[in-house]
């Protein structure tokens, strides 16, 4: 067995403090800000993982935090605010963890209903409808003030969606008529169901469809078209029954049965002219799509695709990734008419990268580049997390822009590329950099097509914050 090793020195250091909430205009700007970027910029993230001496087990239980950077001609304002949840404000009362979480159980812990988790608020946050909403995994979004980040409650659009509506963390926005698109999966033993949603840009639902599956399938993730929404599912399988009964974990109910195979699902979003059909993929699993797009009647699916699933390796806090599997964007093509995969195409790049990134103005359409983060010390043995920012381009099916930072530091959130509205050739990345020897964060931003070249800007914190998940950026 190879020797284990730290190669994630100080990481403890950006996982293991007390989150404080501000809001302040950044000052010591080092480099050039682009004149057209301007705009809100958002992120959400798990961000408390200790009370009362107890520590959460799994990055996924952590209380959501959002923060966000409004680029105006005056600078940059920097605010960061916890995500108000049922969860957060009785463990405050408390002083205590009460609820169960995703990967962590504690004793006598709480849930929904006693049937449903209680979660945090977490994982995605965007701008629909003229508000702001930040997602959790099967619960409704909480609406947030766009510039305060204050919390306003509940988002049921418009009374269509209730505590109980299945519906995922990883909404989709369709960038030509505003329409949100969203999925749940109702974790039925005998009927497990996949729900996809579409809303108007006024927040008004406009349609819920609903797919039989075979399996209580773990989904995270989906993409879509002008005509279509396709999800990749992964044998990775939720025993409901065990965590209604058992009082264990989500983490603990899932099994992973390569032997059940994996499959894609392609679905129309509005006309009813043809059947949702699948077709079989090799045994693997797929946390996040990159992309989707059509091109006459065959269908482009871009994902990360794993050997096995990545959740397990989300724990223990703050000792991530230690047997990180293998992962590389894909590329698969269906032919509409015959229903049948007729192509996979594999980029070398396998050091198991994540939070995919494309331009959202363009979603859903033919897009050559996407970013991502990726973890250089992959074959490493011991603990491990993201230090590499990846470029990948289609036309050459490769990852040939790729900027890494030195040891003991490290990148979080997904790398938001923004587009410059009036020359689409121009475009920069902004992500997360975590420095815990000096104790500090802050945000970078690159020239979106030469990032090995390294930030052409760094916008210093005067805290600490915790490494991100989802994030967004919107035009003002």
């Amino acid at each position: 067995m190879p020797t284990q090793i730290d190669a994630a020195p100080l990481l403890e250091r950006c996982f293991l403090f007390d989150a404080t909430e501000d809001s302040y205009e950044i000052n010591g700007i080092q480099g050039e800000i682009p004149a057209w970027l301007r705009g809100s910029y958002y992120v959400n993230g798990p961000s408390r993982f200790e009370r009362a001496g107890m520590r959460c087990k799994h990055w996924l239980d952590g209380d959501g935090m959002v923060s966000t950077l409004r680029f105006t001609d005056k600078g940059v304002r920097f605010t960061n605010r916890f995500v108000q949840t049922t969860k957060l404000r009785e463990e405050e009362a408390a002083g205590r963890f009460i609820y169960r979480g995703f990967g962590t159980s504690f004793p006598g812990d709480k849930t929904k209903r006693n049937v449903m988790l209680e979660p945090p608020n977490n994982v995605s946050v965007y701008r629909y409808a003229g508000t702001l909403l930040s997602f959790a995994e099967q619960a409704m979004p909480i609406e947030l003030d766009p510039y305060t980040l204050e919390s306003k409650g509940d988002y049921d659009f418009n009374g269509s969606i209730s505590e109980i509506t299945p519906f995922a963390a990883h909404a989709k926005t369709d960038p030509v008529n505003g329409h949100l698109i969203n999925f749940g999966i109702s974790f039925s033993a005998t009927e497990p169901m996949l729900n996809v949603y579409e809303f108007d840009d006024k927040g008004e639902m406009l349609r819920r469809r609903r797919h039989p599956l075979k399996y209580q399938h773990s989904l995270h993730d989906m993409g879509f078209t002008p005509n279509y929404v396709a999800f990749y599912l992964s044998p990775l399988i939720m025993d409901f029954n065990r965590f209604v009964n058992e009082g264990v974990s989500v983490m603990e109910s899932l099994s992973w049965e390569p032997e059940k195979g994996s499959t894609i699902l392609v679905a129309q979003r509005s006309a009813k002219t043809e059947e949702a059909f699948r077709v079989e993929v090799e045994p693997g699993y797929c946390l996040h799509v990159i992309n989707c797009h059509e091109e006459g009647r065959k269908f482009y699916m871009d994902v990360f695709e794993m050997e096995r699933p990545i959740y397990g390796e989300y724990q223990p806090i703050p000792d991530l990734f230690g047997t990180a599997p293998a992962c590389r964007p894909v590329r698969y093509i269906i032919d509409l008419d015959t229903k049948a995969l007729v192509g996979r195409i594999a980029m070398e790049y396998d050091k198991s990268p994540d939070f995919p990134a494309v331009d959202s103005h363009r979603a859903g359409t033919e897009l050559n580049d996407f970013w991502a983060l990726g973890i250089g010390e992959f074959h490493a043995s011991g603990r491990k997390f993201f230090d590499e920012l990846i470029h990948g381009s289609w036309k050459s099916n490769s990852i040939a822009d790729v900027y890494r930072v030195p040891r003991e530091q490290y990148l979080g959130g997904e790398p938001v590329s923004v587009f410059n509205p009036a020359n689409k050739d121009e475009a920069v990345i902004i992500c997360e950099h975590f420095l815990p020897a000096e104790g500090r964060v802050e945000f970078l931003i690159f020239d979106a097509f030469n990032i090995s070249k390294g930030p052409i800007a760094k916008l210093p914190l005067k805290h600490m914050i915790h490494a991100g998940f989802h994030t967004s950026f919107e035009f003002e």
